[in-house]
């Protein structure tokens, strides 16, 4: 018997991403049976106090498309709440659910954050995504493959932009070439991947010249997705000329997230001062 569905995560204030039915064809589950099967993606905003029209930062945790990391979801975004900048949690949809699935989320919660501007006081010329391991991956790839094809048939929320104005990634997964995460790519296309969707999401192959502001942050010692990840995708964004900040720390395990204690730690002001920069506090 199928499971009933449930939210990602559980919380009183987290709205469902897709109220008026989650997309046919996106439910590519292996196990129809299995519990996640029921999964029902969804976004829990947290506002920043103050008034006025302020960003927006849609916050993607990691979990290697197989779950959801709970110390890189609502921790940061309390954390760019402090900043005075808006912020969404997203619970995303990740295996037994495959590719497009995850990234159709992604880009609705960009398209929803953008409808309900005037509900959230979000200024809709600043929604940005920010993603940790699988989850930047993902923010990335809402970025680079913001013109792709990937939307649900009948979305009405279609005809908005699901282009975010920037984004973060922290250790991401970029690339599944030879310095992939294999239980990323497993997670996200299968057991048996097809060729044209590997080489599509490994994200310095596609990446091009309107692709927005991009942060990115790794540690050196990172043996889970190994520091080439980020190194290329900056490569690749500074040969079209995509401006970006690029951060390597020595030290630091995968996975560290706000990284409390150690010297990574410091990508938070990092992100804060670029964020300042991009006009978004």
């Amino acid at each position: 018997m199928s499971a009933t569905p449930k939210p990602v995560f559980s919380h009183p204030d987290a709205w469902p991403l897709w109220p008026e039915g989650i997309p046919l064809g996106a439910q590519d589950a292996a196990g129809a049976d299995d519990a996640r099967c029921g999964m029902v993606p969804c976004l829990l905003p947290v506002r920043a106090a103050g008034p006025g029209r302020r960003p927006l930062v849609i916050v993607c945790p990691g979990g290697g498309y197989g779950h959801h990391a709970a110390h890189e979801g609502l921790p940061v975004a309390q954390w760019l709440a402090g900043l005075g900048i808006h912020a969404a949690v997203l619970g995303y949809r990740v295996w037994p659910h495959h590719h497009p699935a995850p990234l159709q989320d992604a880009r609705r919660a960009i398209r929803t954050v953008r409808a309900r501007a005037d509900e959230l006081g979000v200024d809709p010329t600043r929604v940005g995504i920010l993603g940790f391991s699988a989850g930047g991956h993902l923010a990335c790839s809402a970025a680079v493959l913001h013109g792709c094809q990937a939307e649900a048939e009948g979305d009405p929320l279609a005809a908005v932009s699901a282009r975010p104005d920037a984004f973060l990634g922290c250790y991401p997964v970029v690339s599944f070439g030879p310095w992939r995460h294999d239980g990323s790519l497993r997670n996200l296309l299968g057991q048996e991947p097809d060729p044209a969707a590997q080489a599509m999401l490994s994200l310095e192959r596609s990446v091009d010249g309107t692709c927005p502001p991009g942060f990115l942050w790794h540690t050196a010692e990172d043996q889970a997705v190994p520091v080439q990840n980020s190194l290329m995708l900056a490569e690749a964004m500074a040969r079209l000329g995509v401006p970006l900040a690029l951060h390597v720390f020595p030290r630091g395990r995968h996975g560290i997230g706000m990284a409390d204690g150690m010297p990574a730690a410091a990508w938070t002001g990092l992100a804060a001062e670029w964020l300042l920069e991009l006009g978004w506090r």
